[in-house]
Parts: structure tokens; sequence; C-alpha cells
């Protein structure tokens, strides 16, 4: 008997008596129900999965939070803030209530508050540039692997083109391009553009990373007997794609988006340090600790908090994705390519 079979002892008796011992029902479960119970069992991916759940609660419910304790991630707060030197006054950068972070130098804007819209913003970025990102290395991908002709030769050419462009120098070259295009097509300039701009630079530099992933199980998938058997009926390219092979990719997408989240929440950080990325007044968690970096001699704590937020986030993802990989790689739900395990 395969391993996705268990056995539990039959129901007792009508007459309230046990069945006999070597009567038994098999209980046949998928590999999918196998591997959730694998990782339900994995404390760490409970922990992470809760993690991201508050950070995402808390992020979306910023401005009850902030309207609830009455402060405001753009209110000025001079008199938390010392005449000499503007640092703020009181232990831990002016910790009390309702600062419960304290208060930025020179501003004594809430920390807290920022922290909670900056976190909509960079999570915004980060969820809508892997959104762009795996439907354009799933639509790529699938058509490469299953065309496996001269277009699966162009397309794969064109994913070498598109990796060998430094992400960093093309971010900031096509930066201020960006910003006048869209604004020519009418995006309102400032941050809605810089945000579009930095999705859209995120997306087309990191969907060949799954593309080819996706190429490669796709040539798998496309010799399977379901497949030949779909397309010996008449079966369209379409719908074998979307009905037969698709399905078959969806472990292997979560799996990559849950690595790329992160990835992205710290490209976004690390651009908003090189001042790319949303311009102030409006937080994110890289221009927070953008501006946190003057003060760590003085204000250590100013700097702790946007740091200890990006690294909880980006830390929480990528142990989760690890341990969806490993749930779903253990009962053959996923090869687990070698490009997955690398990104």
């Amino acid at each position: 008997m395969n391993d996705t079979s268990s056995h539990v002892p039959r129901a007792e008796a009508a007459d309230g008596g046990a069945s006999p011992p070597d009567e038994v029902v098999w209980v046949t479960r998928s590999p999918r129900q196998l591997a959730w119970q694998r990782l339900r069992r994995d404390r760490v991916a409970i922990a992470c999965m809760w993690t991201i759940g508050v950070i995402a609660v808390l992020a979306i419910a910023a401005p009850l939070i902030t309207h609830w304790m009455g402060i405001n991630p753009y209110d000025f707060h001079p008199e938390k803030i010392s005449d000499d030197g503007g640092l703020p006054l009181g232990r831990l950068g002016g910790v009390d209530w309702p600062h419960i972070l304290g208060v930025e130098p020179l501003t004594g804007r809430d920390l807290f508050a920022r922290l909670l819209f900056g976190a909509r913003t960079s999570l915004f970025i980060a969820l809508t540039a892997t959104a762009v990102t795996v439907a354009l290395g799933v639509l790529v991908g699938i058509i490469a692997g299953y065309s496996a002709g001269w277009l699966d030769a162009l397309l794969g050419r064109f994913m070498d083109i598109v990796l060998a462009f430094p992400l960093l120098l093309a971010v900031i070259a096509l930066a201020p391009v960006l910003d006048q295009r869209l604004a020519a097509i009418g995006v309102p300039q400032g941050n809605p553009s810089r945000v579009v701009g930095l999705i859209l630079v995120l997306s087309v530099f990191g969907w060949p990373y799954l593309a080819r992933i996706v190429r490669g199980q796709v040539l798998s998938l496309r010799t399977l007997d379901y497949v030949l058997a779909a397309r010996s009926m008449g079966a369209r390219p379409v719908r074998i794609l979307w009905r037969e092979i698709l399905p078959g990719l969806t472990s292997v997408i979560i799996i990559y988006a849950t690595i790329v989240i992160p990835s992205y929440i710290a490209a976004e950080a690390a651009l908003a340090y090189l001042g790319i990325s949303v311009q102030p007044p409006t937080p994110t968690w890289g221009a927070m600790l953008d501006d946190s970096v003057t003060y760590f001699t003085v204000d250590p704590f100013y700097f702790f908090v946007p740091m200890t937020a990006l690294l909880t986030s980006v830390l929480a993802f990528n142990l989760l994705g690890d341990a969806l990989r490993d749930s779903l790689h253990g009962h053959g739900i996923v090869a687990a390519p070698e490009e997955l395990k690398g990104e």
C-alpha cells in the first residue's frame, strides 16, 4: 500500500462490541492533504504564518488603529523634541502613550504610525510586483515549455537577455524615464508614478526566473498520460494549458511567490536607501531605515524599529517558503528544481 493511505479501526459494531482487530477501513488522503499535515506539524511554519498574518492585519487596519490611538504619521510633535540637538525627550526615543515606539528626531512624528503606514506601502509594492511577476513568468514559461520548438528557443534567448541586465543599474537608469512616460499616459506624477514604476521595473526584471522554472516543469508535465490523452481527443492547446497543465504548477507558483515577496520587500528598502523609492512624507520601511542611519549613535532605538520590522517580515516569508517547499517536495507534489532552491 502506498504512503498516501492510512488506516483507522472500523467503528464499533451495532451490538456495542468492538470490531475484529483485523478489519480496518482505509482512508485515502491526497498528497496535498499529507503536505498540509506535515506543514501543520512544523512549528516554525505556523509561527511564520501567524507573523505574516499579524503584519497584514496591522497594515490593513492602520487607519483605524492610528485613529483610535489619536496619532498620525504626518503630524509633527515639537513638544516631544529637545531644543538642544533635536533629539526625542525621554527614554528609548520618547516612548510613552500614545507614542509606544517613540518619535522621530527633529520632527517628532510618531514612529508606530509611520511603521504601520510604511507597511502598507512596502507590502503593496511587494505584493503587486509579485502578482505581475507570477502572471508574466507563468504565461511565458508555460508557452515556452509546451511549444518546445522555435518559439521555445526564442523565448529562452529573450529570458537570457533580460537576466543579463543588472537590476540595480537598470532601476537607476529607468526611474526618471518611467516617471515621464507614466505621466504622459495619465498616471499622476509624484509617488503614484514612482510606485507604478517600481512595480513595473521589479516585475520586468523578475519574471524570467519563474519562467525558467515553469518551463522545466511543463516539459515534464506535457509528457504525462492525462495530457497526451487530452491531446489525442482533440483538445485545443489553450484548454490543455489551462485545464491540464496549469493545475500541476500551483505548488511551484505558491512556493516561488513566498520566496519572491521578501526579496521585493528588501529591494524596495534598498531602493529607498538610494532615494529612488517613494518620496517623503509618505513612509516606507526603507525610507525610515535610511533616515534612521544618521541618528544611530545618538538614537539607536529609531534605527531598530524599522530594521526589526523589515527583518521580521523578510525572515517570516523566507522561512515559510522553505517550509512549503520541503512539505510539498516531501510528498512529490513539486520537483523542487535547482533554480527554485537558488532563488
